[in-house]
């Protein structure tokens, strides 16, 4: 039976002082100046229309992605974090996360932030390596780089994610522990270690970097991964490790396909609806997305939301799957019906197909990809996708 999940917020700040050539995400360098204040604004009016999506529930976990959130002030943080609290209410133990780039914050910056509530940093560090953040286009040195993290742990935050990339343009095995060895040296709670891709609509999808072989690729993930597992950051997620009771709780809420409300340009939001809603007469999950380009947004008038899409019950088995199985403890049992509303028996010879190809492993509690399943992830979704597998219910 279809159950409200908890609820979490992201709030999308799309400035940055540059466009890194690899980045797909909305966001746009500022210019001259940054509408700080008429942004405030704007995400006010923005948590008011979703108000009536949150049901009553508490903000369990806050996101402040981009873009580059560490350009906004302290200020501005605590004007967004108030306005969240006044209009939904936020948990007393909400986790509260901003991303910061190093060469945008210094350490009276980091210390507004703690003050106005941010008890959880991501810093986007990429690589400690000269030539490898030229190659990326970042602003940053690899000094800058270090110096952040420490600036942040002295200004009162503890709890502090470092991203860094692999599989970078020409990358060796030596220069890719050499990044995991030095973020180590700065005693994160939590890295998230992830492989370049090249995506569409991006400077890297234009004109293609010379990547590391896939022999090389997969030496540095084996490496890699013993690396971190040996300084006790075990892996959780496929590109998340986390020192013990560090992981990220936003990013678990949606990968155990919780609700979240998106405000600011272009964000995105999964909001569940029940029956007991008159508005939806059956049980609804829907994903909404916002006003993608900053200047839209920001009219008084912006209805803010640019579209909404039920997920049909054919599609919710991928939805869910494609989430929960990147966790390598995987899903409890229980998880499927309460978040997707559909019964067990509706997915039971896909599982059932899995297990007898030794990519999937279920028992009493949970259903989690094997070794070989969490390679060939791709494959094992698309046995959800394809919908002639699922058998109708009873």
């Amino acid at each position: 039976m279809l159950s409200l999940p908890p609820l979490s917020l992201y709030v999308h700040i799309p400035w940055c002082v540059r466009k890194c050539p690899y980045c797909d995400f909305n966001s746009h360098a500022f210019g001259n100046t940054l509408p700080e204040e008429e942004y405030v604004a704007a995400l006010r009016r923005d948590l008011l229309s979703e108000k009536i999506n949150a049901y009553h529930r508490p903000i369990e976990s806050i996101f402040f992605g981009g873009g580059t959130p560490s350009l906004f002030s302290g200020k501005a943080i605590g004007a967004i974090l108030d306005a969240a609290d006044d209009i939904i209410g936020i948990a007393k133990d909400a986790e509260i996360t901003l991303e910061a780039n190093p060469g945008t914050v210094e350490q009276q910056k980091f210390s507004d932030f703690f003050t106005a509530g941010v008890n959880r940093l991501s810093i986007g560090v990429q690589s400690f390596q000269s030539e490898q953040l030229t190659a990326l286009g970042r602003i940053h040195t690899s000094q800058e780089a270090s110096n952040a993290v420490k600036s942040a742990r002295t200004a009162g935050i503890e709890n502090i994610n470092i991203d860094l990339m692999h599989g970078l343009p020409n990358q060796s095995l030596d220069d890719a522990l050499a990044d995991l060895t030095q973020a180590l040296s700065l005693e994160p709670t939590h890295l998230s270690w992830y492989q370049l891709t090249i995506e569409p609509n991006t400077e890297f999808y234009s004109a293609p970097p010379i990547l590391p072989a896939d022999d090389t690729l997969a030496d540095i993930q084996d490496a890699g991964h013993d690396l971190l597992d040996n300084a006790g950051f075990a892996q959780y997620e496929v590109s998340a490790y986390a020192s013990p009771n560090n992981r990220c709780r936003h990013n678990l809420n949606y990968w155990q396909f919780g609700d979240y409300l998106g405000i600011g340009a272009g964000a995105h939001g999964k909001v569940t609806h029940l029956n007991s809603d008159s508005s939806y007469p059956n049980d609804t999950i829907e994903r909404r997305w916002k006003t993608r380009q900053p200047a839209k947004y920001l009219e008084r008038d912006s209805d803010f939301c640019a579209g909404k899409k039920t997920i049909v019950a054919d599609a919710l088995p991928l939805e869910f799957f494609m989430n929960t199985l990147r966790l390598n403890e995987g899903v409890e049992r229980d998880l499927f019906p309460a978040r997707t509303g559909l019964q067990e028996d509706q997915i039971i010879s896909v599982i059932r197909t899995l297990t007898e190809k030794t990519l999937l492993k279920e028992d009493a509690q949970r259903y989690c990809t094997t070794p070989l399943g969490h390679r060939f992830l791709n494959h094992v979704l698309a046995m959800f996708e394809a919908n002639e597998h699922l058998s109708a219910p009873e």
